[in-house]
């Protein structure tokens, strides 16, 4: 397999001080994984330009280690098309070149963190060929299970005063703020989430609710007076398994149980570490407001309203929040997958300890279910609810979640295994399984949003005596549409905070 490196890459790996794990990351799984690491000849022409001819000849010895595409693919004719709308600088044009090589097959994937170049890769239909460093890691830990050799433990609740602060994870804090440890040492006695890799801190989340009192007088344009949850420290270094998100429906689930009006976050924009969470953070609904000045510099204010709204078209920007006047699907999991897909819904009878959080699919909101469902007619916003399935007493539903998107048209296997990968609970030999079970009904995807986990779980017989399902033999075996009173009666019942519907 051969993987494209942007120059991006390469000068992040070469650079002659490390500013980040991730990189280190990556170049590891890429050994790991025997892809053949490769560079464009328009790399080369972009790291010679650099006016330090001392950084230049050691960057030409170091690039020996990397192999050089000896020959180039022609300009394909869409490639020539998107790059006639789209490029506007040379960098614009140098990018085209590289996604051309992958376009043309010359190479399998190509890694940037370049959003352009992602945005390009889409419009050519090889987004799924186009990585950056953490959706890489993501499909290479989804591929090669066995290859872990770590186990990242769930997200724990800290005090400061127990985190090692010389740890060299906030090594690049200190950098961006001055007093970082005399502020971190103030701390002391309030709470944070860490996560560790063998003792070394791999994330980092703190919060702060604030009141209409506060005073912005830094960020400008200046914050009405509202209730807001601050994020006030979060990193997380690039490891495969999603922590991103996961910290999200933390901060999320926060936001929701401290009824805030907003979410806001200050954050400087030097290295790609930031730069990946602030492309998070839009992904998310968040949007940029201004600026805060202050000792440590210019910082970007990004804020994302948490009033109760609903987005049909684009769920993940209103989450957690749902609507009555959406579709309601109930649709069943078999026990052997529930916990791995929702491991927030875990039943009392169920052992946390069996399900530690070292896998992608385990972390993250956004998830992918599998379905041969005679009924199909599902769209974006649509609202579904896991029923566990177990019998009479047994069968139980436990969780909400909503549909990103649908997947029917799929074209082979491989296309079936890429679409599902990194959101999926089975391996790539268990998806092979799925889409030969039954060839007359090959599989569809849903993409889904978890969203919430029910306080209080109802199990066959009390939705029997509910009305919400009408008797044992009609328990879903598909997605089954059910009413708005139906799902009132579900939310009621389970003791949901009904807040978490806007109407």
């Amino acid at each position: 397999m051969k993987a494209l490196l942007d120059t991006n890459i390469i000068i992040h790996r070469e650079a002659s001080r490390v500013v980040s794990r991730d990189i280190g990351t990556l170049f590891k799984w890429l050994d790991k994984g025997k892809y053949i690491k490769c560079i464009h000849p328009i790399t080369v022409e972009e790291i010679k330009k650099n006016v330090n001819r001392d950084t230049v000849d050691t960057f030409n010895v170091k690039l020996d280690s990397y192999e050089k595409l000896k020959t180039l693919a022609p300009l394909n004719e869409k490639i020539q098309a998107v790059s006639a709308s789209a490029d506007v600088t040379a960098n614009d044009k140098n990018d085209t070149l590289l996604l051309n090589e992958v376009f043309c097959d010359r190479v399998d994937l190509l890694i940037s963190e370049d959003k352009h170049i992602h945005n390009k890769a889409a419009l050519l239909g090889i987004g799924d060929r186009v990585f950056t460093i953490d959706s890489f890691l993501e499909k290479v830990v989804s591929e090669n299970p066995g290859l872990v050799d770590y186990k990242i433990l769930s997200v724990t609740k800290k005090y400061f005063g127990e985190i090692n602060l010389q740890d060299s994870f906030f090594d690049s804090f200190r950098e961006d703020y001055v007093g970082f440890d005399k502020w971190f040492n103030k701390k002391s006695d309030e709470i944070a989430y860490v996560t560790y890799i063998r003792d070394t801190i791999l994330s980092f989340l703190y919060l702060k609710i604030e009141g209409a009192e506060e005073n912005y007088s830094d960020i400008t344009p200046v914050f009405k007076p509202k209730k807001r949850l601050k994020i006030g420290t979060f990193k997380v270094v690039s490891n495969g398994v999603r922590l991103g998100e996961r910290f999200l429906k933390i901060l999320f689930d926060n936001a929701f149980i401290n009824k805030v009006d907003e979410i806001y976050v200050t954050i400087f924009e030097k290295r790609d570490d930031e730069k990946r969470l602030i492309a998070l953070f839009e992904d998310w609904g968040f949007k940029l407001h201004g600026k805060k000045i202050s000792s440590s510099g210019e910082e970007l204010v990004y804020v994302r309203s948490f009033k109760p709204a609903y987005d049909k078209d684009n769920p993940k920007h209103t989450y957690p929040y749902l609507s009555q006047q959406a579709n309601v699907f109930l649709v069943p999991i078999y026990p052997d997958y529930h916990t791995e897909l929702l491991p927030d819904s875990i039943l009392k009878t169920e052992s946390p300890r069996d399900f530690v959080e070292n896998e992608p699919h385990r972390n993250a909101i956004s998830k992918v279910y599998i379905s041969r469902s005679l009924e199909k007619d599902l769209a974006k916003g649509d609202v579904i609810i896991f029923y566990r399935t177990g019998g009479y007493y047994k069968s139980v539903i436990t969780t909400i979640g909503v549909i990103e998107n649908v997947i029917l048209d799929i074209k082979n296997e491989q296309n079936f295994i890429s679409k599902c990968r990194k959101r999926s609970i089975f391996s790539d030999n268990e998806l092979k399984k799925h889409w030969d079970f039954k060839k007359s009904m090959r599989p569809f995807i849903v993409n889904f949003l978890y969203v919430y986990s029910f306080p209080k779980r109802i199990n066959l017989k009390e939705l029997i005596a509910h009305g919400v399902i009408k008797d044992v033999d009609s328990a879903p075996r598909g997605f089954q549409k059910i009413t708005t009173d139906q799902f009132n009666t579900i939310i009621k019942e389970t003791k949901t905070d009904a807040s978490i519907i806007v109407d």
